[in-house]
This record gives C-alpha cells, sequence and structure tokens, in this order.
C-alpha cells in the first residue's frame, strides 16, 4: 500500500530500460519505494538498471528489492502467465508502462511490416499488458496504473503519423480504461510528455518545449498523488496542443515537421 505521503512502495515498470521509467523510479526511491519490478526483455542492459537502482537505495541507507522480470511487448500470449507472477508475490501499489517505440516514419511508411510492428508494440501490446495489470490491481482493491502517452497523440502530423497514431489509440484506450475502472480503487494516468531527450530521440533536432526524464518522472509523481486523470510535460504543452487541435486542416498539414 502507499505510506503515508502517497507514496507507492511497490512499483512494476513495463519497459525496465525506458529512461523516463527510471528516472521515475530514482525518484520514488527517494521517498520510500522499496520493491522494484522491472520487466523487459532480458539483456545487460536490463541487469544493470536494476543494480543500479538497488546501489541508488544503499547509497540513501535503505534496501530496495530490485528484481528483473522477462517481458516482451510483442508476446501478448505470456502476458498472463509473466505478470501474473510478479502480481502473485504480493500487491503492487503502481504499474508504469513506459514501453514503446518512435521508429523512423519515412522508412516505416515503405516497409508495412515495420509499420506494423510499431503499431502492434505501441498499441497492441500496451493494450494487453495494461488490461492484465488493470484486473490484478482491481482484484487487490487498489494501485495506480500510469500510461507514458505523447503529444503526439493529440493530432498526429504528416511527419509522425505512424507513431502518433499509435499513440493516439493508447491514449484513448487509457482514458476509457480509466473510466472502466472508476470507482474499484484503481486509478489510470495518462502522461503526455513532449520531446524527451533520451537514446530514442537522440540526433533529432529537440522540438520546442523539450523536456526530460527527470521532469517527466517529477510529473508522474505529483499526479499520481493527486490521482490526477492526465498530466502534460511541460504544462504549457496542453494550451498550445488545444490550439493546435483546432487549426484548419488545410494550415495544420503545412506545420514543419
Amino acid at each position: 500500500m502507499k505510506d503515508a505521503f502517497g507514496t507507492p512502495q511497490s512499483l512494476l515498470v513495463l519497459g525496465g530500460t525506458s529512461e523516463i521509467a527510471l528516472a521515475t523510479v530514482r525518484r520514488l526511491l527517494t521517498r520510500r519505494t522499496r520493491t522494484v519490478w522491472l520487466a523487459g526483455r532480458p539483456s545487460p542492459r536490463l541487469d544493470e538498471a536494476a543494480e543500479q537502482l538497488r546501489a541508488r537505495a544503499a547509497e540513501q541507507g535503505a534496501e530496495a528489492r530490485v528484481h528483473t522480470v522477462p517481458f516482451d511487448a510483442l508476446a501478448p500470449d505470456d502476458h498472463e502467465e509473466v505478470l501474473g507472477k510478479v502480481f502473485a508475490e504480493g500487491d503492487i501499489d503502481l504499474v508504469l508502462l513506459a514501453f514503446g517505440v518512435l521508429g523512423n516514419q519515412q522508412r516505416d511508411e515503405a516497409n508495412p511490416r515495420a509499420a506494423e510492428r510499431l503499431a502492434r508494440t505501441n498499441y497492441a501490446g500496451a493494450v494487453s499488458s495494461s488490461l492484465v495489470c488493470a484486473r490484478a490491481l482491481r482484484t487487490q482493491g487498489h494501485g495506480s496504473l500510469v500510461v507514458l502517452s505523447s503529444v503526439a497523440a493529440e493530432r498526429p502530423r504528416r511527419a509522425n503519423f505512424l507513431y502518433g497514431s499509435s499513440k493516439a489509440g493508447l491514449d484513448a484506450f487509457a482514458h476509457g480504461l480509466g473510466d472502466a475502472l472508476h470507482g474499484t480503487g484503481v486509478h489510470v494516468l495518462v502522461v503526455r510528455p513532449g520531446f524527451v531527450a533520451t537514446r530514442m530521440t537522440e540526433g533529432m533536432e529537440p522540438a520546442p518545449f523539450a523536456t526530460t526524464p527527470e521532469a517527466v518522472a517529477e510529473a508522474v509523481a505529483h499526479g499520481v498523488r493527486r490521482r490526477a486523470r492526465t498530466v502534460w510535460v511541460p504544462g504549457v504543452l496542453r494550451p498550445v496542443m488545444s490550439v493546435l487541435r483546432h487549426l484548419p486542416h488545410a494550415v495544420f498539414r503545412r506545420l514543419p515537421g
């Protein structure tokens, strides 16, 4: 259960090597989170992330139990078994869905198989794993599900419509799931960051209002505490995207990529 300060004591990350997710875990470790499950494809990077979190907790004089779990968004047949084992070990206060791929619009547009893989990862894999976790959270009667969406979900542009459409689907699904879980004790938070400086965006020209994994982590922690439905990172993107959403299509289509 969450402690007296509203901080989750146990956390499951789907996408355990995500820089945004790890920044969020680091922040929560300073506020009494003590059990962490990093779910992702087995790799040295996943093991290294777990070890770094243990070391960070030790530096603060605390002992964090950090586990790694083999998880593949593209293997939905395994989701119930893999995630069920995590919940069988004890209640989970917060699930952070942080996996996803950005893809390459020009390349993937010319390769339908690659585009389909992007859509399955960002949307279908997220739907499957979210529903498994939502059911477990509902059974235990409490918890938060945090879904990392994107500002691109608001109105996908010509330059990113493959990624943007996958996030738009996920965004709509997550809000609907939140409505379905209303009154059960389970809270769903949708996070819409703008451009985040991470490995995934390395080499790309930063968009206006670019942000950092640490800023997103702060927004997640704050949103969970106040049981928000949606948070934008940075907050100025909310009015900006409201304007862009209502631009005439002929104008919107000509916006730079």
